[in-house]
This record gives C-alpha cells, sequence and structure tokens, in this order.
C-alpha cells in the first residue's frame, strides 16, 4: 500500500457548489486536470476553468434526465484500479481507463428536499445513486484515492496538497474515507427514514440513525467518560440549534438540561403569557406563568430556591433586561429563549461565564417525532411524548366537580408533569408549581417530598401557611393506593389530576370523596424516566 500520492487528475461532481470555484482553481493551478458533469461542469467554466466532460471521457452521453452520467467502467476503473495491481494495471491500459487521484462529490439535497415538505415524487428524484456509489469507490479504494464530501474539508486538502507539494497522504485519505462512509450511511438513514414515515411503517426491520458532529464535549457526564455533540439535521428550535452569545462552551449535561428545560417551557405558548421553567439535573426544580417574564422568572424561582442555584432557565417568549437582571441576582448556568434584546444581552455580558442561548422560535410539543434510547445490545424506539389533552377530554370522577381555577391549576400541573421524571408529583397554584416530587421508587414518597419542600420554602419566604394550601396536584401515573392522594390532601391540596386505571381506582376516588378532593381522570399516563 503506497502512501504519498500525487494529484494529477480529478473528478468533481456537487449539489452544493460553495467553495467550488476556489477549490477547482487552487487545483488546476497545480496542473490537476478537472473531469465534471453537467451543472457542475458549466459552473467550472462559467468560472474561467478548463473542465473535461464526463461524457467525454465514457464516452456516452448523459441521459434519463442525468440518472444516469457516472456509472460506468470508465469512471468506476479509475476510481476502484489497485494501482500496485498489476493485473488492474494492465486492465486499465488495455480498456484506456484513467486514474482518478480525487473525488469531489456532495450529494443530491434530499435532507432539505424533504425538510420543506417537497411531494413523494419530487423526494424519490432527489435521491442521489451515482454519488453514493462512486463515494464509496473511492473511499474503499483510499489507498490511491482522495476523497472529499464537505465543502468544509476544501482548506484540509489544499494545506494538505501544499504541505506535500501536491500529493495527498495515507492518514489524510483515510480520515477522509471515514467522513466519507459516514455521510453516505447518514444519507441512507434519512432516506429510509422518510419512507418508513411515509409508509408509517413504525417498526421498520432495520433502523439507522444518523447526525453531524457539532461539538466535541470536554467529556460526558462525568469526566472520565469522552463525549460529543451531534446534530440531527432537523430544523426543531432547540439546543442543537442555538446560537451560543456568550459563555463557556457548553457540556454535556449542560445540553441534556437546557434540551429539558427548554422542551418544559415549549408546553406554553407565547400567547398564553410569558412562563419561565428552571431545571436541575434534567427535573424542573419551578415552572411558572406570570404578567410579565420577570414575574415569571421569579414565581418559578420561589418554588426551589435552593434547587435553582446553577440551574438552566428556559423561557417563552424574548428576554428583558428586567428578566436578565432578575436570573443574574443568582448563580445560573444557561439561559434559553426564542430571542434576547440588546439590554439583556448588555446584562448577561457582565456574567462571563453564564451561556445565553438564542433559538429563533419554540419547539412544537405537538410535533410528531421519534425517541431512542440505547440498551444492552440494542436500542429502543418510541414516539416522541407529544401527548396533550384537547378541551373536553377530563372525566370527573368525585362528587365535587373542580371550580374554574382548581381546573387551571390541574391543567398547569399536568403539562408540568410529563417533563418531571418519573414518579412525578406536581403541586401548583395560580399558575406556578409550589412542589415537585421527582425520580421517586414510590409515588407517596414523591408526594411527600414535593410538600416538605414547599414547607421549606413557606418557611424560607416568610409565608403564614404553606404553598400547597389550595393547590392542585398532578400525578404522571395512576395513584395504585390511597396513600398518595391522603398525602395530598395533608398537604392541603383541594385538586388532582391523574391518568386513572388503577385496579383500586374505586378506594382512591372514595378517599377523594371523603376528603372533600376534586379528582379528574385524564386517560393518558406521561412516564419518563
Amino acid at each position: 500500500m503506497t502512501d504519498a500520492v500525487a494529484l494529477r487528475r480529478a473528478l468533481i461532481s456537487v449539489s452544493d457548489k460553495t467553495g467550488l470555484a476556489d477549490l477547482a482553481r487552487s487545483l488546476a493551478a497545480r496542473g490537476v486536470e478537472l473531469v465534471s458533469t453537467g451543472g457542475t461542469a458549466q459552473a467550472l467554466r462559467a468560472a474561467g476553468l478548463a473542465v473535461r466532460d464526463v461524457a467525454e471521457v465514457t464516452g456516452f452521453p448523459e441521459m434519463m434526465d442525468g440518472r444516469v452520467k457516472t456509472l460506468h467502467p470508465m469512471i468506476h476503473g479509475g476510481l476502484l484500479a489497485l494501482r500496485d495491481d498489476p493485473g488492474h494495471v494492465a486492465a486499465m491500459a488495455a480498456h484506456g481507463i484513467g486514474a482518478i487521484d480525487l473525488l469531489v462529490v456532495n450529494l443530491y439535497p434530499f435532507e432539505a428536499t424533504v425538510a420543506r415538505g417537497a411531494p413523494f415524487a419530487e423526494a424519490v428524484e432527489n435521491i442521489d445513486i451515482g454519488g453514493p456509489a462512486m463515494i464509496r469507490a473511492a473511499a474503499k479504494n483510499h489507498a490511491f484515492v482522495a476523497v472529499v464530501v464537505d465543502p468544509e474539508d476544501y482548506p484540509a486538502l489544499l494545506a494538505e496538497l501544499e504541505a506535500n507539494a501536491g500529493a495527498t497522504t495515507l492518514a489524510f485519505r483515510r480520515r477522509l474515507a471515514l467522513t466519507a462512509f459516514a455521510r453516505t450511511a447518514a444519507y441512507d438513514a434519512a432516506v429510509s427514514g422518510w419512507l418508513a414515515a411515509e409508509l408509517g411503517e413504525t417498526a421498520p426491520r432495520r433502523r439507522a440513525f444518523a447526525g453531524t458532529l457539532a461539538q466535541r464535549l470536554r467529556y460526558g457526564e462525568n469526566p472520565h467518560q469522552s463525549a460529543a455533540f451531534y446534530r440531527d439535521g432537523s430544523a426543531r428550535p432547540g439546543v442543537a440549534t442555538a446560537r451560543q452569545w456568550q459563555g463557556k462552551e457548553l457540556s454535556y449535561n449542560n445540553i441534556n438540561d437546557t434540551d429539558a428545560a427548554f422542551e418544559l417551557v415549549a408546553e406554553f405558548a407565547p400567547e398564553e403569557g410569558p412562563a419561565c421553567a428552571i431545571i436541575k439535573h434534567a427535573n424542573p426544580c419551578g415552572v411558572a406563568t406570570g404578567a410579565t417574564l420577570a414575574e415569571a422568572y421569579r414565581r418559578a424561582y420561589d418554588c426551589d430556591r435552593t434547587s435553582a442555584f446553577g440551574g438552566i432557565v428556559a423561557l417563552n417568549r424574548r428576554l428583558d433586561a428586567e428578566t436578565a437582571r432578575a436570573i443574574c441576582e443568582i448563580f445560573t448556568e444557561v439561559v434559553i429563549a426564542p430571542d434576547a434584546d440588546d439590554e439583556a444581552k448588555a446584562v448577561f455580558a457582565e456574567r462571563r461565564n453564564l451561556r445565553l442561548l438564542t433559538t429563533g422560535g419554540l419547539p412544537d410539543p405537538a410535533a410528531p417525532g421519534l425517541a431512542f434510547r440505547q440498551v444492552a445490545g440494542g436500542f429502543l424506539v418510541q414516539d416522541r411524548d407529544s401527548g396533550r389533552l384537547g378541551p373536553g377530554e377530563l372525566k370527573v370522577v368525585t362528587r365535587r366537580a373542580p371550580t374554574a381555577a382548581e381546573l387551571a391549576d390541574m391543567r398547569f400541573a399536568w403539562r408540568v408533569a410529563k417533563h418531571v421524571k418519573s414518579n412525578a408529583i406536581v403541586y401548583a397554584r395560580g399558575g406556578a408549581t409550589v412542589g415537585i416530587g421527582a425520580g421517586q421508587m414510590s409515588r407517596v414518597d414523591s408526594t411527600r417530598i414535593a410538600a416538605r419542600k414547599a414547607l421549606d420554602m413557606a418557611e424560607a419566604l416568610g409565608l403564614t401557611e404553606p404553598p400547597t394550601r389550595g393547590a392542585a396536584v398532578a400525578s404522571d401515573a395512576f395513584f395504585p393506593f390511597p396513600d398518595g392522594l391522603l398525602a395530598a390532601a395533608e398537604a392541603g391540596a383541594t385538586a388532582v389530576i391523574q391518568p386513572g386505571g388503577s385496579v383500586r381506582d374505586a378506594e382512591v376516588i372514595a378517599a377523594a370523596d371523603a376528603a372533600g378532593i376534586a379528582m379528574v381522570f385524564t386517560g393518558m399516563r406521561h412516564f419518563r424516566h
């Protein structure tokens, strides 16, 4: 296997023509022969460069609307031939096949075509065939051929040629081959995933996921774990698509917690009023609405001031200076919002370690999508939890129906409970959480922990009674026994929203009636593990 390969002939066929002319001029200046196809050849000629058409090399014209042009032995022989194999060299000489030292290809924009909602037939036409075939051929034969699939690698290629007198090294070609195979794998994953969705196939025989590196992380959840952050190419607003205005690099845990915070606050549409969610270790420690964004933040903060320290703040509206100043009263890791005004940015500029992210919008909580999790020997795939309660979907099961105020708090608490790790209990009053219990093995423990936290905050805030008095309680799954409901009643809750469905529902309903509690069933569960 050879090492340095002088670059004499390059085949260029690109959909994305970013940087194309500059790359081609640099290659031509080194005496590299340029071979190209269709629109790429036209673009190169328009830039004043001499180009040889693929049709001239193959002896066949492009046909079938461009579907057939590079699938030919004159092309693939030049890409696949082992130049240290006498038989391969003899075959090349016998058939007049010229070696191709560099392949520059990027693929038809299938992902972008699907993302803009193109019809089925147009999406199919944007499935590249010749491109992946050439990329795989060149990558397989990286002992002799360099393959570039991303415009962002053009500078590295030119630097390699400059450093090696117009040649590429084996180590460089191997790195390019890795990127090339990953690109075709991601492309095929996008095509197969799209087709599965189009056919309504929820469990295809084979499932592939792909991503593009967004950031190398210093470490994972813990310093001994290596980690990286990848984008999946979707346009869903969030931490993957956000602009970071200031602050040090995000960590693995920052990214995970920021995503949890933003997905939660997105449950509250901007037109419903300002909302804020504060997250710590992927669980909310305070969520609230308010007349202003600053009020929503302060009410969320007052749910659990201790846990909010060093947390993540997510907002559903444009960040303003008043809210920014309130956030700066304690240490906060990340703030994420659809936008931020210049005054707010100026306030945060004094806190160099605070990260500010803006996304341009909120993710749609009801939008379909997939979530997956690795397990030993495989992975689990499910629909994203996009379940929401529509009007008229609540079933009153107690003698007393909830008041309008209790019903509003029930619905608020239910939206929050969807984002709390199971077993989840959320107390809410007046459009704000006042106690959250998360991640316990026993639901009654979550109920008591949430109430205990509320008592602690009452003492810290100088309240005369715990904020759980008159609160509504949401439980992400049914109460298997009356004990959890009774613990909520002891804390002063007057209304409960839960899925129902326990074999002991009748006992739980009877306990609620005895305590004078109004209770509704949703028929929907929101486990989050």
